[in-house]
Parts: structure tokens; sequence; C-alpha cells
């Protein structure tokens, strides 16, 4: 099927279970394909290719993608009459019908960015632990194959109507690296690997080209060029929708207490039990009964929100430990008046909270957190 056909020189289709542009001029291409990627001047397609479900399925596509890249290469790309030594592949799990394409252009320059996206068991942040080492074409798993992540993956496709110098190639790469960082800092999606915020996850791919015009090619892709802007804003807006699309990872969807200290440890049943803990059996199950209703409430939200951010600077060195305890327990009374809506109470909290003392490791700064919205929830209805 024919998705669209962009400035006379790409054609998007979508086939099965396959996204794959065609150039009806030649273009130059840079990408992260496993095979022949690099920087290109003689392609004639990139695609996007679901090779497994993402959940609990080896299927003989994955294993090829991951161990013969270029028999994978050869097999997606003869299956839909493709030339695969012409073709930059991507790989993924995730759907092609959650595809998203957004389009942007300013005066003749024109940039088309088709994304497919899924973070919710993949999600890393940069400088994470790793599990894979590769040495003489091997790679070696460094942990065990049980507390291997999960799939995930990005994958971006830009098409740009002008032509590009090489190292503009380079630079289009990172300008649209940084857009799909600033989709996840924007839904506050967490690493699976540490307790940070996640910048992509670990098998990202991306493909991008350029149109080869004969013209003098464009340098310059940076934030402050149009090229660069349009850049950042199609590849932004194409994957946050494909997130929405693939994992129903919206900006209200994110309206949740849990969703935001899940990188610290915690869980749906272990912050029911944490909060738990600090209250009477009546108040307990009075909580269990009620736990969506409160954890999605927006000022108890963005009260833990808030905490969560300081927790952030902390570790970043920005807030200073010595400061740490006196922050911790006038922020934690905001999020105990968030619960109960006495908003006059806070130094009563405060003085409770403080009664209890709390480190500054993850377990103690979630127990603070289950201790406050406890506080709150136990004088809500006194």
């Amino acid at each position: 099927m024919l998705l669209g056909s962009y400035y006379d020189g790409v054609e998007l289709h979508r086939e099965e279970k396959i996204v794959f542009a065609r150039f009806l001029t030649p273009h130059r291409v840079i990408s992260t394909c496993g095979v022949d990627g690099g920087l290109r001047d003689d392609l004639e397609c990139i695609y996007n290719h679901q090779d497994c479900e993402p959940t609990g399925h080896h299927h003989g596509a994955h294993n090829l993608a991951i161990g013969d890249s270029a028999t994978y290469r050869e097999m997606v790309s003869g299956a839909h009459g493709l030339i695969a030594g012409r073709c930059a592949t991507l790989g993924t799990a995730a759907n092609m019908n959650c595809l998203a394409i957004a389009s942007d252009r300013f005066r003749d320059l024109e940039v088309i960015a088709a994304c497919t996206g899924g973070v919710e068991s993949n999600a890393g942040r940069a400088g994470d632990p790793a599990f894979i080492y590769e040495w003489e074409g091997h790679f070696e798993r460094t942990v065990d194959e049980a507390t291997a992540p999960l799939r995930g993956t990005i994958n971006t496709m830009l098409f740009i109507s002008q032509e590009l110098a090489p190292g503009a190639m380079v630079r289009t790469v990172m300008t649209a690296t940084e857009a799909k960082t600033a989709v996840l800092q924007e839904l506050s999606v967490g690493s699976r690997y540490s307790d940070g915020l996640a910048t992509g996850t670990g098998t990202d791919g991306i493909a991008i080209a350029s149109r080869l015009t004969g013209k003098k090619p464009l340098t310059w892709v940076g934030k402050h060029s149009k090229l660069g802007e349009l850049v950042g804003r199609t590849v932004h807006d194409a994957i946050k929708r494909s997130l929405a699309l693939q994992n129903s990872l919206t900006p209200l969807g994110q309206c949740s207490a849990l969703v935001h200290i899940e990188r610290f440890g915690a869980g749906r049943q272990s912050m029911i039990e944490g909060v738990d803990s600090f209250l009477s059996a009546e108040e307990g199950q009075l909580f269990r009964d009620n736990f969506v209703a409160i954890d999605r409430d927006p000022i108890t939200v963005a009260a833990v929100v808030a905490l969560v951010h300081l927790r952030d600077n902390l570790s970043w060195g920005i807030v200073p430990e010595s400061c740490w305890r006196e922050i911790l327990f006038s922020y934690g009374a905001q999020l105990s008046m968030g619960v109960s809506g006495k908003v006059d109470r806070g130094l009563q909290y405060r003085t409770q909270l403080a009664s209890e003392g709390h480190g500054t490791d993850n377990p103690s700064f979630l127990r603070l957190i289950y201790h406050a919205m406890a506080v709150g929830f136990r004088d809500k209805w006194t």
C-alpha cells in the first residue's frame, strides 16, 4: 500500500510487516544498518521490518537479524521484490501499523520522518550497565539469560528534499537523536537498567536519506538552522505519536504517581503494601480499594514528580546531600497535603515524616513517599 509520495523523490509503502521507502531519484543515505551501513550514495531503498512480536517470541527472522544480518536482509528484501544490496535495513519488534509520519517544510526545503517505537521493556540511559561484549565477530552475554532485557526499539527513517554534505548527514543523526531523547524526557520514561531517565533504547536504529540534486549541498543541520529545526520537529512529533500508538504512552497516561517512581524499584503491589504498612487495617483496605484514583490524582502526582526531580538533582550533584533531609521532609509534606487536601497542615505533616527518618538510597526514598501518602490518606477523612 502506498502511504505517500514526497517531493517527487521518494515513495513510502507498507506491506505486511514492512514499511519501505523507494527512491524515485538518487539519494545519499546514512544508516545504522548492520550490513553495509554508514554513508552510501548507491542505495535504492531503505526499510523498517518487524522481525518478531514484542514479547516472548523467538522467531527465525529475529535470530537472523541478530546473528546473520546479511541473510536476514536477503530474506526480507527478496520477499518484497527489493534488491538486498541496494537496501538499508532497520529491524524491530514494533508493529508497522503503529508507524507515525510527520512532515514539515520551509520554502523549498521539505523533511519527512517515519518512525516506529516501543520503550516499555528496553528503555535505557546512555552509560547504563551493559550486558553484551563484542570481540572478533562474536557477541558474548555478560549476564545470565534470565536477567537479559526484553525487546523495545525506536526506529527512525528520515527524508530530506535537498542534498546534504557528508558531514551534515552525520550532524542530522545528532539532531534527530536529540529530538528522540526530548520525547522520552517529556514523557518521563524511566530506564529499565538504572534509576535514571531514559535517553533511548538499547537497539534504536536510524536511516537518513537526502536527495542528490547536483546543487551545492547543505552543510549545517544544527539547532540554529532551519533544516535542524525541521529535523528536530518532525522526528519529535513522529516518535511521540508512534509511542502513543504502540505503547499507549501519552502525557495523560503518565499522570500517575507509580509511573514516576517505578525506576527506583516501585511496583503496584509494593507501593500498595508500602503505604499500607503505615495505615490501620481499615485504612489500608480503603486505600487498596481506591488506589487508582489516588495514584492518578493530579495534585498527588505533581507532588511525587517534584520529589522525583529533586531526587534526580541530588544524584546529579545539584542538590547537596547535606540538604537532603530538610528538602525531603518539606516536599514530602507537600505530598501529604496533596493526598489529604488539607493545605494548612504542612508543618504537622513535616514533623510526622521527620520522626521516622529516611536515607538517600532508593528504598529509603520510596519509603518516604509511601509514608507521606499514608500520612495524608490517614488524615483525609478526619
